[in-house]
């Protein structure tokens, strides 16, 4: 079998492949070959073998002549993916801007008193996710308690389609601008080899905070934004200049900050990107970053 019928070969060494092989001089249960799989990682290739790493145990020595089949497969996705809904929007808290945050059980009250990030929806509003231990209405009363008495609109960050989402429009609070834009979370390290070089970026951190630029004649052309939290990265504010776009910028100013990630240790990429976003929503794909859920923010009814 020849390596292009398969999808296996020289050119998807080090890629996450599965292989299906035949074990020799056994019977499988129809009364033909036995066979068996193996995932992992390709290390090796040549005429007449090929090596496999699996996640766990020893490397696996594999004839050619026993693969059936075989292709490469997308690299395993971050353990965060599989994080709750709060705990990832907990990652997602804006340090920059420090906001002020107070319990009401599992929802988080946040609000930033000065001026700086106060248009921030996701500073301004209760993170609303999972049973608030009493009554809906009475946790919504608190809500509006805690943010009129700092003398600003009553906001809640809701999971889309949830029963608090539900409940709360039921009450009379409002869908505010529903726009579709997921929160995707990945493997900061499989997207920063997905990524590419990052060539002509230059990054700044400050503090929690980094930069990524890109010039052009001393002028700005494109520009994104990273913050770092425990071992998470987002990234924000992804911007190239139009007379320069489909040239590759938007995906190197990415790799600049998934670079920054990795060299302080985050092990995990996540951002929010509007689904009508359609080239960046391929470049993100192309790094690995999967949809982990979808929020909305929802307003008080008026008194």
């Amino acid at each position: 079998m020849t390596p292009t019928s398969h999808g296996l070969g020289g050119h998807v060494v080090g890629q996450r492949v599965v292989v299906r092989r035949v074990l020799p001089g056994e019977t499988g249960p129809s009364g033909g070959p036995a066979m068996t799989d193996v995932l992992g990682t390709l290390l090796s290739w040549d005429d007449e073998t090929c090596v496999v790493a699996p996640e766990s145990g020893t490397a696996v020595t594999i004839a050619r002549a026993d693969i059936v089949t075989g292709k490469p497969v997308p690299p395993r996705g971050s353990v965060r993916q599989r994080v709750s809904t709060r705990d990832a929007e907990i990652h997602a808290l804006p340090l920059w801007i420090s906001p002020t945050t107070e319990p009401v059980g599992p929802w988080v009250l946040r609000l930033v008193e000065g001026e700086r990030g106060r248009r921030s929806r996701r500073a301004n509003s209760c993170l609303a996710v999972g049973d608030p231990g009493l009554p809906l209405a009475e946790a919504a009363d608190r809500v509006r308690a805690f943010y009129g008495g700092h003398v600003r609109d009553a906001l809640v960050q809701a999971e889309a389609g949830s029963a608090v989402e539900s409940g709360l429009v039921a009450l009379g609070w409002r869908v505010l601008e529903p726009l579709d834009a997921p929160y995707l979370v990945g493997s900061l390290v499989m997207a920063r080899r997905a990524a590419g070089p990052d060539d002509g970026v230059e990054t700044v951190v400050d503090g929690t905070r980094v930069l990524a630029t890109i010039t052009r004649d001393g002028v700005e052309v494109g520009r994104g934004r990273g913050e770092l939290k425990d071992d998470w990265l987002g990234i924000h504010g992804l911007q190239v200049d139009e007379s320069v776009r489909r040239q590759g910028l938007g995906r190197r100013l990415t790799a600049g900050l998934l670079e920054v990630g990795a060299e302080t240790g985050a092990g995990t990429v996540w951002l929010e990107v509007e689904r009508e976003n359609t080239p960046a929503w391929m470049l993100y794909a192309e790094l690995g970053l999967r949809e982990h859920h979808l929020c909305h923010y929802l307003a008080a009814p008026a008194t």
